[in-house]
């Protein structure tokens, strides 16, 4: 096992922490400012159209064809060639990513058409949709680059820089929100101007780190070099294989659009507290292993790979369950305390709440996703993880229209998490028949003594956390006090009884 793989995994989750706990701020401040109503929703999809192709060409397929293609340049290559490497990906990515942006401000209209057509029964939503798209599509050239710049520093097993930039945007859109929009008379359209501020800001925070590293190079176009031809080959599938939830995130949006003015941004407050724990560890373990693995799958140390993937899949679960259930117990406190305050009402608090508990019911699926993905892509293989994808999101697409009608925006949170859990069951399956992932001895006794653990923790949240009326009426000290006494007990009494029903957490810790 690599040395000081947990280490690096916890740095991440910090600087991780850092910009979820921003991002918590940012969306009080959001949902404070302008509510959930017209201008929420329309900004809402404005911002999630560019941060769907953000994830999905930039921090998802590219990312992923890019890091092990680099680790193995690191790995069989000098210094010179891995900067000729570099200044001839970024040119070809910068210039693509013009020419998407170019395009995608002159077919705004249509972009929200499609993918928002529920607002075109409401003139004024769609188009201050398509003015906020306009202004917020160009991010997606400046957040792509910075996360080529990530990629670069991950492969070389550099971490912090790429997992604090995110606190900028955050910054960012606070600043938009409590300074410009003021300004513009309250207008919405002022968060997409900070959104495409912070674009810029995140990228040029990069450079002096690449220059410390030496790798921050001119861009020069060269389409005929081999590594960028191979990111190029892998990252085709890769943008199916990576980006399965995004995917069903956009579908639940379009259909979101056709319900009830609110649903599009209960969805997203409820998407967004999902992705706290999930961003915090799931993410940081995934992008923690992905360069560890390229470099274990180069070195040809076949148990070493099937022993980094078993230890990541133990930490998912050991923090993904309890996780899970302290998400779905806490749900309403959690939202009340952070977002119930003028535009956010009560209401607010209630329908999200829904679609927040069956998100976190998917979180342990969804954690597993970015764990077992990465053994593939390590390997430099991309179409496996496609198809999977497409049967998950397959799966969505039938569950999303079979639940709408009955459960509204709520059903649509629920379609996501059955995806999930296909999309990780197919991804271990594949792993285990491929001979890839050999599972260490005793599972079923970790699983049982997690699985008691986060039960216990479950029963005095579920008692302590009382119902929504209590959280709705309390006042912004009492719910923080709370809340803050909940969570703290919780976590003291699920490591309390992981430590009785002995959970080697010391021997996990130790061979990270």
């Amino acid at each position: 096992m690599t040395a000081g793989l947990l280490r690096s995994t916890l740095n991440t989750g910090s600087m991780t922490l850092i910009s979820r706990i921003s991002g918590l701020i940012r969306d009080v401040v959001l949902a404070t400012s302008f509510g959930a109503g017209l201008a929420a929703d329309a900004f809402y999809v404005a911002f999630r159209i560019p941060n769907f192709f953000r994830r999905i060409f930039a921090e998802g397929a590219f990312s992923q064809a890019f890091v092990p293609v680099l680790s193995e340049y690191r790995n069989r290559s000098d210094e010179a060639s891995i900067r000729v490497f570099i200044s001839h990906m970024s040119a070809s990515l910068g210039l693509i990513l013009l020419l998407v942006v170019v395009g995608g401000v002159l077919a705004s209209s249509a972009i929200v058409t499609v993918l928002a057509p529920g607002f075109l029964d409401e003139p004024e939503k769609f188009a201050t949709t398509v003015s906020m798209l306009r202004i917020t599509f160009p991010y997606l050239l400046f957040i792509s680059l910075v996360a080529m710049s990530g990629g670069i520093m991950n492969a070389c097993h550099h971490f912090t820089i790429p997992a604090f930039t995110p606190v900028l945007l955050n910054l960012s859109m606070i600043a938009a929100a409590l300074l410009l929009a003021p300004l513009m008379d309250g207008s919405a359209i002022a968060l997409a101007w900070g959104v495409l501020l912070a674009g810029f800001v995140q990228l040029v925070f990069q450079f002096p780190k690449l220059r410390q590293m030496n790798l921050l190079v001119l861009p020069r176009i060269n389409w005929q070099d081999e590594g960028v031809r191979k990111v190029g080959k892998l990252m085709v599938p890769a943008i199916i294989g990576s980006s399965a939830a995004q995917i069903n995130l956009l579908i639940n949006t379009i259909l979101a659009s056709f319900l009830v003015t609110g649903s599009v941004t209960w969805l997203y407050y409820s998407d967004r507290l999902m992705e706290f724990p999930l961003g915090i560890f799931g993410i940081a373990l995934a992008t923690v292993i992905l360069p560890v693995l390229s470099d274990t799958h180069h070195a040809r140390s076949k148990e070493e790979f099937s022993a980094l993937l078993d230890w990541a899949l133990r930490w998912a679960v050991l923090i993904g369950l309890p996780a899970s259930v302290a998400l779905v117990l806490l749900s309403e406190a959690l939202l009340a305390t952070l977002f119930q305050y003028r535009a956010f009402t009560a209401w607010d608090v209630g329908m999200a709440s829904k679609s927040l508990i069956a998100f976190s019911l998917g979180l342990p699926g969804l954690i597993f996703i970015k764990v077992l993905a990465p053994g593939f892509f390590a390997r430099q293989d991309t179409r496996t993880p496609a198809r999977i994808a497409v049967i998950s999101v397959a799966v969505n697409i039938v569950f999303s229209l079979l639940l709408i009608k009955p459960f509204a925006h709520t059903g649509l949170a629920l379609a996501l998490t059955i995806s999930a859990y296909v999309n990780s069951g197919l991804l271990y399956y594949t792993l285990r028949r491929q001979g890839v992932l050999d599972l260490q001895p005793g599972w079923l006794l970790f699983l049982t003594k997690v699985f008691i653990a986060s039960i216990g923790m479950g029963a005095v949240l579920y008692y302590g956390a009382g119902d929504l009326q209590l959280w709705t009426n309390a006042g912004m000290l009492e719910r923080i006090s709370r809340l803050t006494i909940l969570i703290v007990t919780g976590a003291v009494i699920y490591f309390s009884l992981a430590f009785i029903f002995k959970i080697p957490i010391k021997e996990m810790v130790k061979s990270g």
